[in-house]
């Protein structure tokens, strides 16, 4: 059996302890309560920190949970809400558009599909829930980019890979899709990262008017884009649907 790491434990006991009981502790207490010694429950607290798990109030010296535990803490359920919101009006896209639709989030330096409604025809296709797409080159990494900072800020850090000769992969033209992407409320990938496969996404918001995911529309480059241009009606539909699933979590009128 793997024997578990104790600087990982001393750490999520530490967490478990902030977390309940009295909104902030010092340090003589979190290490008393634990049973460890002084310096090793600091420099704990002091890793927390800095990874902004823990903070520290400046006046009385006590710690308590971070921002980013809250925002981790968090993420569960608004994935689940975003998915909760989207189904109908994903639903209603596919049957309009006549194309798989897909609701992506920001995850590890990519795109997270967590729903996926099929073409409705009769064609094999593969459920892709779970499903990870690139940043820089899809039309939903490309959404969550030009709205998240930190969505931008990991397409930037990461590897942007010329997946076909018409991936935008360069620094200060891949800046330029973006500002263009903000400019008209969506993105576009006409095979970017796969040849003959196109789509078109547009940004989903919370009540806060923060992006916290992307809908979009693919599939064939012909169908889409039919003159070369991709359909006008399928971006308005599909930025409709992403307004609808935005209103839903109370982002009110965009």
């Amino acid at each position: 059996m793997a024997r578990n790491i104790q600087s990982l434990e001393r750490a999520a006991a530490m967490l478990r302890l902030l977390g309940g009981g009295e909104r902030r502790l010092g340090l003589s207490d979190i290490a008393s309560s634990l049973g460890l010694a002084k310096g090793t429950a600091h420099g704990i607290l002091r890793t927390l920190q800095q990874e902004g798990f823990v903070e520290q109030d400046e006046a009385s010296g006590r710690y308590q949970l971070g921002a980013e535990l809250l925002r981790l803490g968090t993420t569960y359920l608004d994935v689940h809400e975003l998915r909760a919101r989207a189904l109908v009006w994903t639903d209603d896209l596919a049957r309009s558009s006549g194309e798989s639709v897909y609701l992506g989030v920001l995850h590890q330096q990519g795109v997270l599909i967590v729903h996926h409604v099929f073409r409705p025809d009769d064609s094999r296709q593969v459920l892709e829930i779970g499903a990870m797409q690139p940043l820089h080159s899809t039309a939903l990494g490309k959404v969550l980019s030009a709205y998240d900072p930190v969505a931008h800020s990991e397409a930037l850090e990461a590897e942007r890979v010329a997946f076909t000769d018409r991936t935008v992969h360069d620094l200060g033209a891949f800046e330029q899709v973006l500002d263009l992407t903000r400019a008209r409320g969506y993105a576009a990938d006409v095979e970017e990262t796969w040849e003959g496969v196109a789509s078109v996404a547009a940004p989903v918001h919370d009540r806060r008017r923060m992006p916290v995911g992307a809908v979009g529309v693919t599939g064939a480059v012909e169908r889409l884009c039919p003159a070369g241009e991709l359909r006008p009606e399928l971006i308005a539909a599909v930025r409709d649907c992403a307004r609808a699933v935005s209103r839903d979590l109370g982002a009110g009128r965009f």
